[in-house]
């Protein structure tokens, strides 16, 4: 009986489906999560790995190298020769293969095999630029990192302001409905407490904080929604974050000229300017090699077989049908377009004077994306402190008006007034407590942060 009960109990554990348990997470382990779930970082990982094989390639250059030639054709019959009317003896005419003509078949084999033993500065210049190329790789994978940071802060600081915004209109709405309650029944028993414009004042301040708290609903899931996305864990996954409520972060310390050279320092945008126009110099080199040869050692052979005709054995004559040599060298090789190089100099050299340009613009204009950050970090972390003053007054303004209203000493569109300016008051610090957090996190950005 016992393991009758027992084995049911089990069955029906197992056939009872496990309720999944939301996930939780704060604003650090969702940073980790979404660097390491983007698939636009891991595309430009593998960007990386393909300038890494280009630099392979241009480093290959410098190796050995194999070039063969075999094919099977025809061989035509012979004509002439020592003898007269083309004898190959003193009485017996010559006649090859059984081919209509005369023809016979022909295997030919060419090969070489070199090491280039100097280049004019061909390899060293093309690898120059690969490495740099490999370097501006990286740095993408840097810029993408830092996107998907900024990615990650908007959504998680824009879900806490749309919660704690649908919160407070709730809350605020609540309380409108119970002064809505009072008036109705005060009208409806008609005890000369309200009027109907009271009734009206507080029915339009219901339908504005109907909007706003539809609004925030609707922001708020988006953003949950956009977090899913970026962490990876799934549109359908229960996703839940760690902090009770939106809060400031800690002033950035640091003077602007700091956060300025930290930039210049730091910004992957300038290893990859200077990458680049290490890049580019050696390609500009290297376009100027192209006019020159290279010099190179190795064994060079071929061979040459026709079955039906008879090898000429003489060692002054040389008989391309049927033959065998190799032999090691020492050469040079040219393989110039007169044309072509010059026209690839000017475009490289072209390619080198507009990154120059751009370096300028980068070196004055990320001074000026700090300096923009950080004066707005500055404004909005005076202005938010400004506003949880004004915020706090607004609540007590709310509450000693509803007070006052329920005592009958206070009018109803008073109260509409209290209730508003709370909500669009608090709204507004949420807002602005947002902006700042946001503002810090362009700062960071600003400054080459990937955190």
């Amino acid at each position: 009986m016992k393991k009758n009960i027992i084995s049911a109990m089990i069955a029906i554990a197992l056939a009872t489906p496990l309720t999944a348990s939301a996930q939780t997470v704060n604003l650090s382990e969702a940073v980790q999560m979404s660097l390491n779930a983007d698939p636009r970082i891991k595309e430009r990982e593998q960007l990386v790995e393909s300038a890494r094989a280009l630099l392979d390639e241009a480093e290959g250059n410098n190796g050995l190298r194999v070039s063969a030639n075999i094919f099977l054709g025809l061989a035509p019959q012979v004509k002439g020769g020592f003898y007269q009317n083309g004898e190959t003896s003193g009485t017996t005419p010559r006649t090859d293969g059984p081919f209509p003509g005369g023809l016979s078949d022909w295997t030919s084999l060419q090969f070489a095999i070199i090491k280039p033993l100097y280049t004019f500065g061909k390899i060293e210049h093309y690898s120059e630029a690969a490495k740099g190329n490999v370097d501006i790789k990286r740095g993408d994978v840097r810029i993408g990192q830092a996107d998907t940071v900024m990615d990650v802060k908007r959504a998680y600081y824009g879900y806490l302001t749309a919660r704690d915004s649908r919160r407070l209109l709730e809350d605020v709405q609540s309380r409108l409905d119970d002064a809505l309650s009072r008036v109705k029944k005060n009208l409806k028993d008609d005890n000369g407490e309200s009027k109907q414009s009271d009734l009206y004042a507080l029915q339009a301040a219901s339908g504005m904080l109907g909007k706003y708290l539809s609004q925030a609903t609707a922001i708020e899931k988006i953003s949950l929604d956009g977090l899913k996305l970026l962490t990876g864990v799934g549109m359908d996954s229960k996703l839940q974050v760690a902090d009770d409520s939106l809060q400031p972060v800690p002033l950035p310390s640091g003077t602007l000229a700091d956060f300025e050279s930290r930039a210049v320092a730091d910004r992957p945008e300038m290893a990859q300017l200077e990458a680049g126009m290490r890049a580019r110099r050696a390609l500009v080199a290297a376009k100027k090699a192209e006019m020159y040869p290279d010099i190179y050692a190795g064994v060079i052979g071929q061979a040459n077989y026709a079955s039906r005709r008879d090898t000429l054995n003489n060692p002054y004559v040389y008989d391309s049908f049927n033959n065998f040599g190799v032999t090691p060298a020492v050469g040079m090789k040219w393989d110039i377009k007169l044309g072509v190089v010059p026209a690839q100099i000017a475009q490289a050299q072209a390619d080198l004077e507009a990154l120059n340009y751009k370096t300028q613009f980068a070196q004055a204009g990320i001074p000026f994306q700090v300096s923009e950050a950080y004066n707005q970090v500055q404004a909005n972390y005076v202005a938010q402190q400004k506003l949880a003053d004004g915020a706090a007054a607004g609540r007590r303004w709310m509450i000693a008006s509803l007070a006052d209203f329920n005592a009958g000493l206070e009018k109803a569109d008073k109260v509409a007034d209290a209730l508003k300016t709370y909500a669009l008051t608090q709204a507004e610090y949420l807002r602005t407590v947002n902006d700042y957090n946001m503002y810090v996190a362009q700062l960071a950005h600003a400054i080459g942060e990937t955190k």
